[in-house]
C-alpha cells in the first residue's frame, strides 16, 4: 500500500547544534515519528520568503496532506487586533507562510490536520479572531503551565469528523501548551469539542476531504494514540489515488 507524503510546517527561528548559532528551519521529531508511525511520509515545510499563492500552491500539488504544527503567536494585526502585553513577538515569515499553504490545501481539496497554533492559523484564515491570554479570561494558567511541561486538560467532543476519528469516545484527556484560543469563530468552521469550561478545543471546515484542527497535542500521545494522524494518512491516501 503507498504511503502518503505528509508537509509539516515548522520553527524558523534561532538554534543551536555543535558550535553553530544560526537561524534555523526545525521541527521536534515527534510530529515526524507520528506520521511515519500512521503509515505517511513526512517531510518538512520550512517558512520561506516569497509566500505567495503560486509558490504555495506548488509545493502542496506535491503533497497528499498537510499538518500545520504548534508554534508561537500569530500576530494579532493579522486579524485586526491591538497587541497584547503577552503576545509572542512577530515571526512574519511563518505567519505568511503558514496562510499561503493553508489556503492552497483548502483551495486543492489536499486533508489537513492543524494542531495547537495550527487550528488558530485555520481561524484567522477564514476571518477568525484569537483571545490573546486566556489567563485574561479563564483566571489561571490552566492552558499553559510554562517549563515546558504540557498541562493536562479535558476535551468534550462535540461530533463531526473528530467524534468518528475517536470512535464515539465523548471526552479525551489531552496534553496541552498554548495561552491562547479562538474567540470569534472564522466563516464556515464548526466546533467539534470544548474544554470544560468552554474554551473551543477543534474545529472543522465542512465541505473539505479532511479539514480537522485540534488545540492540543496529538503527537505527544501520537505513540499511544495515533488516531488523529491514522485520520489524516487514510484521507491523504485516497487524495493521492484520486486521477488528476
Amino acid at each position: 500500500m503507498s504511503r502518503p507524503l505528509i508537509g509539516l510546517t515548522s520553527y524558523r527561528q534561532r538554534a543551536q547544534t555543535g558550535v553553530w548559532d544560526v537561524t534555523a528551519s526545525f521541527l521536534p521529531a515527534v510530529y515526524i515519528d507520528a506520521v511515519t508511525r500512521a503509515g505517511g511520509i513526512a517531510v518538512l515545510l520550512p517558512p520561506q520568503e516569497p509566500a505567495d499563492a503560486a509558490v504555495a500552491a506548488e509545493v502542496v500539488a506535491s503533497l497528499d496532506g498537510v499538518i500545520v504544527t504548534g508554534g508561537g503567536d500569530i500576530a494579532p494585526e493579522r486579524y485586526g487586533a491591538e497587541r497584547h502585553e503577552k503576545t509572542d513577538p512577530l515571526n512574519a515569515m511563518r505567519d505568511a507562510w503558514e496562510d499561503a499553504i493553508l489556503s492552497a490545501a483548502i483551495e486543492q481539496g489536499v486533508p489537513f490536520l492543524g494542531i495547537c497554533r495550527g487550528l488558530q492559523v485555520l481561524n484567522v484564515n477564514r476571518g477568525g479572531t484569537l483571545l490573546q491570554h486566556l489567563p485574561d479570561v479563564v483566571g489561571d494558567d490552566r492552558y499553559n503551565k510554562g517549563g515546558g511541561e504540557f498541562a493536562v486538560n479535558r476535551a468534550e467532543i462535540e461530533g463531526g469528523k473528530l467524534a468518528d476519528l475517536l470512535a464515539g469516545d465523548s471526552a479525551l484527556d489531552v496534553k496541552s501548551y498554548h495561552h491562547q484560543a479562538v474567540e470569534q469563530l472564522g466563516d464556515g468552521l464548526t466546533v467539534t469539542a470544548r474544554a470544560e469550561d468552554g474554551t473551543v478545543y477543534a474545529i472543522e471546515l465542512p465541505g473539505v476531504p479532511f479539514g480537522v484542527a485540534v488545540q492540543w497535542h496529538p503527537e505527544e500521545d501520537a505513540a499511544e494514540d495515533a488516531r488523529l494522524f491514522a485520520g489524516l494518512v487514510e484521507a491523504a491516501r485516497a487524495h493521492r489515488e484520486v486521477p488528476a
